[in-house]
């Protein structure tokens, strides 16, 4: 459906005045300082080679996959989401140098050499159990431990598997993007755990401290392994070619998709005390499903990163650690029976729901009739009434005879467990203002019970972006590119994850919950930082049917209003603030007249420059100590120098 422009020409008369006093003119070819009152402009100083890679395809070939990159300015490191070499490489952001690469056993940097162990209990025994598909297989992607086994005698030996990777299959350009991995990932404030999330409907968890503290002879441990949703079913029978097969038109409606990557991630970096209920957490959020059927999970890793409390509770393990005889794994998401394909033999798995023990909620964008932030799991009223429960089950099983329909895939990690293990907090996406002739979409309208009159539940077909923690609120704060029918409409919204409800039968909780969206016209927001006081910078990609003209955006993080809207650099994938010299960074691959990074002064809120880049640079990060700026690039480009056939990251500064 053509979008209805009308009702935003209100906003783009306003947009105007923004557009004239704070965006800047083109600056001339010699850029001797662009448009700011810098002394000197940012450059190439250095590149730094990536372990393993080569142009001649072997064994991983050129470096040119690749995600989330971030710095660590504690231990003066620099990590990036390595999707060719199945690992997340970790340099000195001082000698600009490879110390080590953090993976499991099919690495390519080492051979595998390299594997971090699973954490076991030296006394019981007990660790991290393996990961299954929705469909009852074992997947390698996850903890080799305990009762897994794979056709071919693959079994238990205590190692990591590994990342999913980037070249699993032929659609999108050899990159089926959302069954990729490693993806997000972020380092806790104190330098000693990193959060990275997985192909497999996971995030690894790893404990640094092994590495940093052996000088980089001996790999991390992989302390916690978070199962968010169902796996996709890598190593069953069919393996994940139907998927593939269903992802042309970003479809991804076979089960074996399962609720694809664990992707983009955010933390409270540091333990903090939250007003809601007064305690003191370590908090993350992850998305999953992008573009399928995305949703969000919060997730309570306090004893984690604190090593306090039980086994259980330091490693997130699932509710119960006692498999039923008849299950295959102890993570399945819940009860069902495949049949693989019409007609197709019948494969039945019985196990029960067996949730992470430290998930506190789960939060689906899904089109609900209603956002219903006072209960624990809104599947009753409006939704009830309509089918949507929660979580929603976005995929259904071939059923026992062909073209019937059987029983659906299990979602998510959230919802009711049927007295195996608590119900866990699940909700839908926000309900906005719809575009009309009389009205501006995306406005976000009251919470609660049923559906206010003009307002349609979220969607977010271009899938879910960026995220961070916003301390001035305890919120976090999350990208939607495309929230309702109109493809002009973006939405940063604002997630309470220790939202208070009342309990059906008396008490309190605390629970994720949706409680505002603020609009970004015209913009499709990916990225997210926080900036000095509650300026947060929104980076815009741009993209996805229409051709926006270049944009980053500056909001008020608490109140959502638009600050300044910059006309000089957008088509950003991710982006980075660096309190070191007050910079915003992005890194804008999709630039019509080229990659580039850009960059934005905090302080007055300024275009200052764009540095050419190469091909798909799409990661930033910065140490706010030597003020360097890390960009990896992929092959083919001039920057990368004389290592330009491999692919580099580039190290970038003030000249």
């Amino acid at each position: 459906m053509k979008p209805k422009m009308l009702p935003l020409l209100s906003l783009v008369a306003l947009l105007g005045v923004m557009f004239i006093s704070n965006s800047c003119s083109s600056s001339s070819k010699s850029c001797p300082v662009c448009g700011t009152d810098k002394n000197g402009t940012i450059g190439l100083i250095d590149v730094m080679l990536v372990p393993e890679h080569n142009p001649n395809g072997e064994p991983g070939g050129p470096f040119n996959i690749f995600d989330i990159s971030w710095v660590d300015p504690v231990n003066r490191l620099y990590y990036v989401s390595d999707r060719i070499g199945l690992d997340v490489p970790a340099f000195s952001t001082t000698s600009n140098i490879a110390l080590w690469a953090i993976g499991g056993q099919n690495s390519v940097a080492e051979a595998g050499n390299n594997s971090s162990l699973c954490w076991v209990d030296p006394t019981s025994g007990e660790t991290i159990p393996p990961v299954t598909s929705g469909l009852g297989n074992y997947t390698r992607f996850g903890c080799k431990t305990d009762g897994f086994r794979l056709p071919g005698g693959f079994g238990p030996n205590g190692n990591f598997g590994g990342f999913v990777g980037g070249q699993c299959c032929a659609s999108r350009a050899n990159n089926l993007n959302p069954l990729s991995g490693p993806n997000g990932l972020e380092i806790t404030g104190d330098g000693n755990f990193m959060f990275v999330g997985n192909g497999s409907s996971q995030v690894e968890v790893f404990d640094l401290a092994p590495m940093i503290s052996s000088g980089y002879t001996a790999p991390p441990v992989l302390t916690a392994t978070i199962v968010t949703g169902t796996s996709p079913d890598y190593d069953g029978p069919n393996g994940i070619v139907p998927c593939q097969g269903s992802a042309n038109g970003r479809a991804f409606s076979d089960p074996t998709c399962g609720d694809l990557r664990g992707d983009e991630i955010a933390t409270t970096g540091s333990v903090v005390t939250f007003p809601q209920d007064g305690s003191s957490r370590y908090l993350f959020a992850v998305i999953n499903g992008d573009p399928g059927l995305p949703f969000v999970t919060i997730v309570d890793a306090t004893a984690i990163v604190t090593r306090t409390g039980t086994d259980a509770q330091q490693h997130c393990l699932p509710y119960s650690q006692v498999t039923d005889p008849t299950a295959t794994d102890p993570f399945s998401p819940g009860i069902s029976t495949y049949v693989s394909g019409p007609g197709g033999p019948s494969i039945t798995t019985l196990f029960p729901a067996n949730y992470a023990s430290c998930i506190l909620g789960q939060i689906y964008y899904d089109g609900a009739s209603q956002n219903d932030d006072t209960v624990l799991i809104d599947d009753g009223g409006v939704n009830g009434a309509n089918g949507f429960v929660c979580p929603d089950p976005s995929l259904q099983f071939f059923g026992p005879t062909p073209g019937t329909v059987g029983p659906p895939v299990p979602s998510g990690a959230s919802g009711h467990a049927a007295g195996f293990n608590p119900d866990v907090a699940c909700h839908h996406g926000p309900q906005l203002t719809a575009t009309t002739a009389t009205q501006v979409g995306g406005v976000f309208c009251p919470a609660g019970p049923g559906t206010p009159p003009g307002c349609v539940g979220a969607i977010a077909p271009a899938g879910l972006g960026g995220m961070i923690f916003y301390p001035a609120t305890s919120t976090f704060l999350l990208t939607n590119g495309n929230s309702t029918p109109d493809i002009t409409v973006g939405s940063i919204d604002v997630i309470d994850p220790l939202h208070q409800i009342t309990l059906a039968g008396g008490g309190t909780a605390f629970v994720p919950a949706i409680i505002n969206s603020f609009p970004v016209p015209n913009c499709m927001p990916t990225s997210l930082n926080l900036g000095p006081g509650t300026d947060v910078f929104v980076g815009c990609a741009d993209h996805d049917g229409r051709a926006f003209a270049p944009s980053s955006v500056i909001i008020n993080g608490t109140t959502g209003a638009i600050l300044t809207v910059i006309n000089n650099v957008g088509f950003v994938d991710e982006t980075w603030y660096n309190p070191g010299d007050n910079n915003y960074y992005t890194a804008s691959r999709d630039m019509p007249s080229g990659p580039v990074l850009g960059v934005i002064n905090a302080g007055s809120r300024q275009w200052l420059q764009n540095v050419p880049t190469n091909g798909n640079a799409h990661s930033v990060a910065a140490d706010p100590k030597n003020n360097h700026i890390f960009v990896p690039l992929p092959s083919g480009g001039p920057n990368c120098e004389t290592i330009a056939a491999d692919g580099c990251v580039g190290v970038y500064a003030a000249q």
